[in-house]
């Protein structure tokens, strides 16, 4: 089975990418949290990866973070949950929020991501509730208050992101809200090249 890969990436788009390892260009599926955090083409990159056997074809899933590909693993242990289902959960919910999600039986929650019905939502929490990997509470970047922009796309996005690399919440928090308050339309990939630059200074 392959566990990890590391190599160029040849290509990528949301949903897959390619990993030159060698010469050999793996095709490896990709939930869009993993996505975020690509380097650009012909950068290098590691993927934690699951290798799924069917009787069809062997299919290899990869994930920016161990915790991604253990929630994956234990998504797909669901009943009616396959992996399809399993990365557009993770693609809707990041994965320390996806924990406190399932951990507290947050169907609306769930069941809010497309592809993903209320039963199918019930059933993930009722077998998996207790099953949760350790990690850090999904609590939202600002805790009190009305919705601000860093509760919204593409900052909530690019402050997963960040934080999936190392950086602490605090400082992703107070990075992206510097962005905020420069009323300036950018993507998530833009948002995560700034906070970057800004961080690798501190």
């Amino acid at each position: 089975m392959i566990a990890q890969l590391k190599g160029i990436l040849a290509f990528k788009a949301p949903s897959e990418v390619i990993v030159d390892v060698g010469g050999v260009g793996y095709q490896v599926l990709i939930p869009l949290s993993t996505y975020y955090s690509l380097p650009e083409e012909g950068g290098v990159v590691v993927l934690y990866t699951h290798t799924h056997v069917r009787d069809d074809a062997i299919q290899i899933f990869g994930f920016w973070t161990q915790l991604e590909k253990d929630l994956f693993r234990i998504l797909i242990a669901v009943s009616k949950v396959g992996p399809k289902m399993a990365l557009a959960i993770l693609s809707g919910l990041e994965g320390e929020t996806l924990c406190s999600a399932i951990a507290g039986e947050d169907v609306a929650r769930l069941s809010g991501i497309p592809g993903v019905g209320r039963k199918t939502a019930e059933r993930i929490c009722m077998e998996l509730k207790d099953k949760m990997p350790t990690a850090e509470p999904g609590a939202p970047l600002v805790e009190d208050g009305p919705i601000s922009a860093l509760e919204q796309c593409p900052y909530k996005d690019a402050a997963a992101a960040l934080m999936h690399l190392g950086y602490r919440r605090a400082e992703v928090k107070d990075v992206l809200q510097g962005l905020a308050n420069e009323a300036q339309e950018r993507s998530v990939e833009e948002l995560i090249r700034e906070s970057l630059r800004y961080l690798s200074k501190a």
